[in-house]
């Protein structure tokens, strides 16, 4: 970075103390640091601050302040992108942007099934404030505990819901944003019918923070449920865990919330290394399955009726053996096995994750047939999936050979394997009719691939929009499109 830049970023910063206060500027380097890194551990930023406002009037300023400096903003919030989405550029040629300050639930209206949050709060905080008005915003996942709604609802996250409710994108009503020039988007009103052109708020949900920032969302609310059962399925494969679902479904509709697949190898990982974790088969099998069942009313039991349905499967010969969770504490300890694996595969040693997606029926036979390829092209790495096999999105995984260190050894085998093999399994995902991003954006990690292997209309139209909002290219800078082909800064 040049030195006139940084003058512009010191002269930005005085500006921004001067309007907002000291809370809105962090310029000490020991707490900016946990800052910088992404949650994988890939990229490394550097920045002169974090600017944390706590109005959306805040936000305004430092955006103004931002195109009248020519300074570029790193919109964050609980950091927990697995895409480099939320991580600065390592020359420090941007600022963060954090919301966290921004952290007031504005509405709850059970009646209206609608909640406005602001960015900065945390999901697991509005899973408890819905559940306290009888109510639940049905997305979740393993990072609930620091994820908020802004990077959730920028990002259009999934999770493990996602086969009953959809992504954020189904979820959000509407959204408050700060564009680039400074002027508020305010979308908040939860409009059934709105047919003024252009939908803003969708254009925004996905955009990884490269068209303006979320300050708020209107969120959609589901009652809460009256009973839940969590149960494991023990399967043969992949095909057979899809063919269970379908009797599953047949025979309970739409309360089979959540389907998750996961292999051998990855429940291995997570019993050595998650503390505190069990198998819940006293033999694993090659597969299993996580499934969640709500119950639809009071009358009707759901661990019961979960295992109705388990036995359905069984006496299909879909799956070789069952588990209900006797309680709570049960359930959410099987939970955590499905919740840990990135956690366990990263404590193992270096990984590439591929969050992708195919056609739900072909996802079986890809799953297999692509671990065998990639496998026979890169000897002594495994590749495994595992995932929201009922909504054809999977964790595509290729693991280091075992035993591998870490730093050096790490970076050299992610340069000289990790790499050919990830452009392996985009290949082959894009020959599947898939997306090579499904529910974790595409941040820095997947920029090179998506122009690589996107159509050359969808490109120069992702251009195009960047530019007609961000002319200059302060938005989140590097992320989504290649510095090169965003707009350039004054």
């Amino acid at each position: 970075m040049t030195d006139p830049a940084r003058l512009r970023q010191t002269h930005m910063i005085d500006a921004v103390r001067a309007a907002l206060g000291e809370k809105a500027v962090v310029t000490d380097p020991n707490d900016i640091a946990p800052w910088l890194d992404d949650w994988r551990g890939r990229y490394h930023g550097a920045s002169a601050a974090i600017l944390s406002p706590d109005t959306t009037a805040g936000v305004v300023t430092i955006v103004r302040l931002a195109g009248e400096f020519g300074v570029a903003l790193v919109p964050q919030g609980g950091n927990t992108s697995m895409v480099g989405g939320a991580t600065p550029p390592a020359d420090g040629s941007a600022l963060i942007l954090s919301l966290r300050r921004m952290n007031r639930i504005r509405s709850i209206d059970p009646a209206a099934q609608l909640a406005v949050v602001e960015a900065g709060v945390i999901l697991e905080t509005l899973h408890d404030a819905a559940d306290a008005q009888g109510m639940r915003f049905p997305l979740t996942l393993g990072a609930r505990g620091s994820a908020t709604i802004g990077g959730l609802t920028s990002t259009n996250a999934g999770g493990t819901q996602v086969l009953r409710f959809g992504t954020m994108r189904a979820l959000v009503a509407g959204i408050e944003a700060v564009l680039p020039d400074g002027s508020i988007h305010d979308g908040l009103a939860a409009l059934k019918k709105d047919n003024r052109g252009y939908d803003l708020t969708q254009l925004l949900v996905g955009a990884e923070g490269t068209l303006g920032v979320i300050t708020a969302a209107t969120l959609r609310l589901v009652p809460a449920v009256h009973d839940r059962a969590t149960g494991w399925l023990a399967v043969e494969s992949p095909a057979d865990a899809l063919k269970a679902l379908r009797v599953m479904e047949a025979q309970s509709g739409s309360a089979i919330e959540s389907f998750e697949l996961v292999p051998k190898i990855a429940l291995d990982l997570v019993l050595k290394h998650i503390f505190g974790t069990r198998a819940p088969f006293a033999v694993v099998p090659p597969w299993l399955v996580l499934v969640d069942y709500v119950s639809p009313s009071a009358e009707a039991p759901a661990q019961a009726a979960l295992e109705d349905v388990m036995q359905c499967v069984l006496t299909a010969g879909l799956a070789q053996d069952g588990v209900v969770a006797a309680s709570e504490a049960q359930a959410e300890a099987f939970w955590r096995l499905r919740d840990s694996i990135s956690e366990a595969e990263r404590a193992e040693g270096p990984t590439m994750a591929h969050d992708i997606s195919v056609p739900v029926d072909a996802m079986p036979g890809f799953m297999l047939h692509a671990a065998a390829q990639v496998e026979a092209a890169f000897p002594g790495v495994h590749a495994s999936a595992f995932g929201h096999l009922g909504d054809g999105n999977v964790h595509f995984h290729v693991n280091a050979p075992p035993g591998l260190g870490g730093g050096v050894d790490a970076a050299r085998w992610r340069a000289e394997v990790g790499e050919l093999a990830s452009h392996m399994v985009y290949d082959l995902v894009v020959a599947a009719g898939g997306s090579i991003s499904a529910e974790h954006g595409i941040g820095q990690m997947k920029r090179d691939e998506l122009a690589r292997l996107s159509s050359p209309a969808r490109m120069a139209a992702l251009r195009a929009i960047k530019a007609g909002l961000d002319p200059h290219g302060l938005m989140n800078p590097g992320k989504l499109l290649a510095l090169a082909e965003s707009p350039s800064a004054p």
